[in-house]
């Protein structure tokens, strides 16, 4: 594939685990790119303390500063967002924010949305998605939509205090995904000589193979040397595990459905979209545990997010 670097790029998300790693990626290719943040001191930089270069940097104050985000986007060619935190109004947020674009003058916008995205999908969340994609369809802008599996690092973080991973996900099957798969299929979709072939298109992101929570738990023993087992809780069972988190209703109803979605089948589908994009097979869950110790070994080390489960 030969790269394109035509354009001012903002990109949402910039502090964050997949929009700094975007970020890097961008710059090495030498893109022109505009971090969109609430704080600039948390732009991503250089290993010497830098900036990266080519790199501007926007400030505000979350999706919800709609003003904020039409100026930082302002003089942008294309915008990468990054989906907002779960919430009751996260639907509202995100569609403020392709309006900001629209307002903006933006020509095209890649989303981070979520695999099997539909109003009657299991995993609460991913109805936000759906719902986000249904605004984007009818704004105007040319699009394109990646929709990611859980990370492999959610599943790590699903292993609680007493090393059980808990939920409702019986034999269902997950395909997870690494956040530099992401993160380079979003660089091959940006920076395309021909970016309008991806216009209108959807893509799954996903791992090259489906594992059971019971599976997960078998590799992260390996890599961990400690016992950690697979729980399959009854729903009640999720939800009182959960009581004491202090969590929102949507929150309590994202963690547990995560869950209940592998259960459903609905996030064991392996695409071959991140082989197609980038020119190499995506990383599974073992390659990511025996090459990527730093991003999971702090998880393992205190209470975990095990009860809990993913946020997307």
């Amino acid at each position: 594939m030969r790269w394109s670097a035509d354009g001012l790029i903002a990109v949402t998300g910039a502090s964050g685990r997949l929009g700094s790693r975007l970020a890097f990626r961008l710059a090495a290719e030498g893109a022109h790119q505009r971090l969109v943040l609430r704080e600039r001191s948390r732009a991503p930089r250089l290993g010497d303390g830098r900036p990266l270069p080519e790199c501007e940097v926007a400030v505000a104050d979350g999706y919800e500063d709609a003003a904020g985000m039409r100026a930082a986007f302002e003089g942008a060619r294309t915008v990468f967002l990054v989906s907002a935190r779960e919430s009751a109004d996260r639907v509202a947020l995100h569609t403020a924010t392709i309006d900001a674009a629209v307002a903006a003058g933006v020509e095209r916008l890649v989303y981070i949305s979520f695999v099997g995205a539909a109003p009657d999908a299991t995993f609460t969340f991913a109805r936000d998605h759906w719902a986000t994609e249904q605004h984007l369809r009818r704004s105007g802008l040319r699009w394109t939509v990646l929709r990611d599996n859980l990370y492999h690092q959610s599943l790590a973080s699903f292993v609680g205090a007493d090393d059980v991973i808990r939920g409702p996900a019986g034999d269902g099957r997950v395909a997870s995904v690494a956040h530099d798969d992401v993160a380079d299929v979003a660089t091959a979709v940006l920076l395309d000589e021909d970016p309008r072939r991806h216009d209108g298109v959807t893509y799954d992101v996903t791992g090259p193979i489906a594992l059971s929570l019971t599976q997960v738990a078998a590799l992260l023993t390996l890599a961990t040397g400690r016992q950690i087992t697979y729980h399959d809780e009854t729903l009640d069972e999720a939800y009182a595990s959960r009581a004491g988190l202090g969590a929102s209703d949507v929150e309590l109803a994202g963690w547990v459905s995560s869950y209940t979605a592998i259960a459903a089948g609905e996030l064991a589908h392996v695409s071959p979209d991140v082989s197609r994009l980038v020119g190499r097979p995506a990383r599974s869950f073992e390659q990511w545990l025996d090459d990527y110790p730093f991003e999971w070994e702090h998880l393992l080390r205190g209470p975990g997010g095990g009860p809990s489960g993913s946020a997307r």
